[in-house]
């Protein structure tokens, strides 16, 4: 009787024992001054959304990790985001480079004011790349969600369109720049911004469709 009785516990136990997490992502830690620990609630709460929404299982943990780091290439997604200024040392752009290059992906959110400096540290880790545009066909915008018009405005900054950016290596986006849109900040706690229901919906279903797309192994068209 115990022999059935332990039969029939152990099997409903471990149906209550939690996968490991098949990916970590992380926010990325950079030098010149500009605050990269901004937006501290929103990595978190995207990774909340997805594993709800699209049945991922990342880790809720979510570390800053040093541009210089080694570890970089234990997280497929990375992070970015900030106010200010940027730099990479020839160390942090030649690390960068060999984590995008090995199949890493890098989202960078402007959070107002990093422009003027990311592009010129981009150059460093890039230099035979340019920032292109993304029509509103490509994939990053089809993925689990529908973005037939790009990306969603969700702060205004300069009242300018939101514009999405990438570098293309060898037929893959390793990096997307999202510009006068500020998705970072749509995935923060509600009382941060206090933004509306239907733009953080917006911004963190866009934020799924960029780590369904860089975790799918998805390749530029």
């Amino acid at each position: 009787m115990k022999k059935l009785l332990i039969l029939l516990i152990v099997p409903m136990l471990l149906s209550f024992v939690t996968a490991p997490p098949s990916y970590k992502i992380a926010v990325l830690k950079y030098r010149g001054g500009g605050d990269y620990y901004a937006n501290p609630t929103s990595v978190p709460n995207l990774v909340q959304f997805v594993n709800k929404n699209l049945n991922m299982n990342i880790d809720l943990d979510v570390p800053f990790i040093d541009v210089g780091s080694p570890e970089i290439i234990n997280y497929p997604f990375v992070h970015m985001t900030g106010h200010g200024n940027v730099v990479f040392s020839a160390d942090d752009a030649e690390n960068l480079r060999n984590y995008l290059i090995g199949g890493g992906f890098l989202h960078i959110s402007d959070n107002y004011g990093m422009d003027k400096f990311i592009r010129k540290e981009l150059k460093k880790v890039f230099p035979e790349l340019e920032l292109i545009e993304l029509p509103f066909s490509h994939p990053v915008y089809h993925q689990a969600y529908q973005f037939q018009n790009g990306l969603p405005k969700i702060h205004e900054h300069d009242k300018k369109a939101p514009q999405g950016f990438g570098l293309v290596y060898e037929g893959r986006l390793v990096l997307f720049y999202d510009v006068e849109c500020d998705l970072g900040d749509g995935w923060e706690d509600y009382e941060v911004h206090k933004d509306s229901d239907e733009a953080r919906q917006k911004a963190l279903r866009m934020g799924a469709n960029l780590l369904q797309f860089a975790l799918m192994g998805n390749e530029d068209e």
